[in-house]
């Protein structure tokens, strides 16, 4: 006997506590949400400086990319979240929405309906912002939006050398316009993290018709014919079949939807005969397309403790740790990327087409380098907006447990470097310039001896990361490879969508937890209405 449902829901991040908390407002609606991980309850999800702790470790699942080739060969660290909450859990709580023109060329790409006009009204239905009000910002919803309590002294040296470099400062990065540089504003509420499973779903987890089951690892999407009929999962060792009477619906991300497609017959049939899986449905977008932001560092030493790697010593931290537990301030508030700016590295471009995010520290993340040791740093990076590059996601073997390979092809398209490596021009300018130079003992990365185009060429291939903006790989459409129609269900079946960062048509010019979200929201009004 199998549990029913009216909507299955297959993973916790972002886009599935949305879906979740939205569909079970209807209460004669059976809602199930699925996720691999456990609940949020690890304590660093709810600091907001925690974010730097969590790059690798228990709460991701441990992915790399595949030898990058135009990045040096190199196996890239690939965070993806593995916890209720997903990203939103886990990420750096920068709340960018990028810019209208984003949402205006998916509708240009295929989406029809998702011009930035069409989905304004879902980012505001979904913010809850503390400071901002008006026809650009919503102040009721769910996720909580606020300004950084205490900006480091280091940010607010970045945000003054940003307009002595030339780029005029901006409060608002979702306002009226999107180039300048200044604080970001951060998904937390009360200083703590307000993730979607805390700003969605930890409100209605008692709802009688919505079942949350963490720890699950779903080895599959049951079909009769080309109809999802329900997913199979493993849970405390036990095998479980749950039916979706209405519909399945994949929030998996832009890494795990893909690859739960794959091992469940459906995707680009040469791949999947390749690896030993029948194939239910022949659709060659599946995996394909991946697009993803390739940030590159700058680290420098500066001449006292002022960065919050102070807070690396024992004694700091402990500090730290009495000051937010009984004052609920100091910098644990932080989210540690405090700092940003969008600009041009094409200065014949009409929109932004860097980003920039001044970390307020050094080393913070995996696999970017550090200063010595016993000493404080910052840490500037910033990345090509609207990469052309394109990677994929394909499965290692007909194992649900094996890993997929994972491949972004950072840098393919020389565009990319070309673009990136101003970014790289630009960061070292901004850190020249007075307000940041009084603190800056030493730029370690790049070094003294980087000079020449092709040395910094050289730089970005060498040090270059991932963002964490992996999208596009169910990308939404009417070409041959896409694989979502613009009401996010899939070309060819039946009684299943994708909604999440993986089904947009491009990246978007800006972080993409917000976008995400906004998917979400939107998602949740074709459910309901066909329901």
């Amino acid at each position: 006997m199998a549990d029913a449902f009216d909507y299955i829901i297959v993973g916790g991040g972002s886009a599935g506590c949305v879906l979740a908390a939205r569909l079970s407002e209807d209460p004669t609606t059976r809602v199930c949400l699925i996720e691999a991980g456990d609940r949020d309850k690890n304590p660093l999800i709810h600091m907001p400086v925690g974010f730097a702790k969590m790059t690798t470790g228990p709460l991701t699942w441990g992915l790399e990319t595949v030898p990058q080739k135009h990045a040096m060969n190199r196996v890239i660290p690939y965070a993806q979240a593995k916890v209720l909450g997903g990203g939103s859990s886990i990420n750096a709580e920068v709340y960018t929405r990028g810019h209208p023109t984003d949402y205006d060329r998916w509708e240009q790409e295929g989406a029809a309906g998702w011009s930035f006009a069409q989905v304004q009204k879902y980012f505001l239905r979904a913010e809850g912002n503390t400071s901002y009000s008006g026809p650009l910002h919503g102040t009721e919803g769910p996720l909580g939006v606020s300004n950084i309590p205490e900006p480091n002294v280091m940010t607010k040296a970045f945000a003054r050398s940003c307009q002595e470099y030339g780029i005029p400062y901006n409060p608002d990065f979702n306002g009226e316009r999107q180039e300048g540089a200044g604080i970001y504003q951060i998904t937390t509420r009360n200083n703590r993290r307000c993730s979607a499973a805390v700003g969605y779903l930890k409100p209605v987890l008692g709802r009688p018709n919505l079942t949350l089951v963490t720890g699950a690892f779903v080895l599959r999407i049951v079909f009769e014919g080309k109809r999802a009929v329900g997913i199979e999962y493993v849970v405390d060792g036990r095998t479980v079949l749950a039916r979706a009477d209405a519909e399945v619906i994949v929030t998996a991300g832009a890494i795990g939807s893909p690859k739960l497609l794959l091992q469940s017959g459906v995707g680009p049939a040469d791949h999947l005969q390749s690896v030993g899986i029948d194939v239910v449905h022949d659709l060659g977008g599946v995996g394909q397309n991946l697009s993803d932001h390739f940030g590159v560092d700058i680290v420098a030493e500066i001449k006292n403790r002022d960065s919050l790697d102070k807070y690396n010593d024992f004694r700091w931290m402990v500090w730290a740790g009495l000051q937010y537990a009984l004052f609920n301030s100091g910098p644990v508030t932080s989210n540690v990327v405090e700092g940003g700016a969008f600009w041009f590295g094409d200065k014949k471009e009409t929109r932004p087409d860097l980003q920039f995010h001044f970390l307020a520290g050094a080393g913070a993340e995996a696999g970017v380098p550090s200063v010595p040791k016993g000493t404080s740093g910052v840490t500037l990076n910033s990345y090509v907006l609207r990469p052309k590059s394109r990677g994929s996601v394909t499965l290692r073997s007909a194992n649900p447990r094996d890993l997929p390979l994972v491949d972004p092809n950072f840098l393919s398209d020389p565009d990319d470097l070309r673009i990136a490596v101003e970014g790289v021009k630009i960061s070292c300018e901004i850190m020249r310039q007075p307000s940041l130079q009084k603190y800056v003992k030493t730029l370690h990365f790049p070094d003294a001896g980087v000079k020449t185009q092709s040395e910094l060429e050289d730089y970005a291939r060498r040090f270059g990361r991932t963002s964490y903006h992996p999208t596009c790989t169910c990308k939404m459409g009417v070409d041959p490879m896409a694989v979502v129609d613009p009401n996010l269900r899939i070309h060819g079946l039946e009684g299943i969508r994708i909604c999440d960062s993986s089904v947009m048509p491009s990246l978007v010019g800006s972080n993409t937890n917000a976008a995400t979200i906004m998917i979400a929201e939107r998602a949740s009004d074709f459910i309901r209405g066909n329901h």
